[in-house]
């Protein structure tokens, strides 16, 4: 798999039927390793291992309700109460990162309310922090490190 902009993990990897799996610690099971999954894991790990998140508060691929259509999000931090608090979307390196899909990640967010988003394909990360009064997003360098006074 092609090198990301992150650093460097300790992955597991399994290889059965010449498909080759990496471990996810938050689904605490292994999945077909694809370009995009590559960019979640490395997500996924940042998470923790850089930003201190518990995994407890981290989710993985799960289906959400918007405007009625059944949509899917890539990665999601939790405040304790169960408020979103980051909203990540995760695309394969290959993905060049537009308006376009900024756009779509903050048209989910204004009926999931998450406080950041982040939009990254592995090489390009792009963080921002909403402002409801204002109904616009705030560019900014990074998500903010886990504090548990943050999350209150």
């Amino acid at each position: 798999m092609q090198r990301l902009n992150f650093p460097p993990f300790d992955f597991r990897f399994k290889n059965s039927e010449n498909k080759l799996s990496i471990f996810d610690v938050i689904r605490k099971k292994f999945i077909q390793l694809t370009p995009e999954e590559w960019v979640r894991q490395h997500v996924v790990l940042d998470l923790i291992q850089t930003k201190g998140y518990p995994i407890s508060l981290i989710s993985v691929e799960k289906v959400v309700r918007i405007n009625g259509m059944t949509k899917r999000y890539d990665v999601v931090v939790f405040r304790p109460n169960g408020e979103i608090f980051i909203l990540i979307e995760c695309k394969a390196p290959e993905i060049k990162i537009t308006q376009t899909t900024f756009d779509q990640i903050a048209r989910y967010n204004f009926q999931l309310r998450s406080t950041y988003l982040y939009v990254t394909n592995g090489l390009n990360h792009y963080y921002c922090q909403m402002d409801y009064e204002q109904s616009k997003y705030i560019f900014l360098r990074d998500i903010p490190n886990y504090e548990p006074n943050l999350l209150a």
